[in-house]
């Protein structure tokens, strides 16, 4: 059988057998959402006693059905981590404030090129005096 390699997603849920405890489930949709892992552990543990461990089955399941985290996403650092995290909970959302941001950018560029290309006779006053 020939399976054709996919590159790893950020945008796609794994289990984290680095961080996690059982078997990174927990660890996972704290990567997922962003929740602390502690908090993700302690509503596992609560919903465990909640549904009289009928929960349990299902976590084993995913478990077993969840890929691991792939080794190239598992050195993100933290500013990148928030930014997937952020695509997963709103892509449109984030779109639009990457969009805001390069229209911040280029206005940065524009207001620093028209006080370049300008008559400016400060400027070029500094400019004579670095010669």
């Amino acid at each position: 059988m020939n399976v054709a390699y996919q590159p790893p997603s950020r945008t796609r849920f794994y289990r984290d057998k680095r961080n996690g405890k059982v078997m990174g489930i927990c660890a996972g949709i704290a990567d997922y959402t962003g929740f602390d892992i502690s908090l993700v552990r302690i509503t596992m543990i609560a919903a465990v006693f909640l549904s009289s461990g009928s929960i349990l089955p299902v976590y084993f399941i995913a478990g077993w059905l969840v890929p691991e985290q792939p080794r190239e996403l598992e050195g993100t650092d933290v500013q990148e981590r928030e930014f997937w995290q952020s695509v997963r909970r709103s892509p449109a959302r984030t779109a639009r404030d990457i969009r805001l941001r390069l229209k911040d950018i280029d206005r940065r560029l524009a207001d620093v090129e028209s006080y370049v290309t300008t008559e400016n006779r400060s400027l070029a006053r500094e400019i004579e005096q670095l010669r």
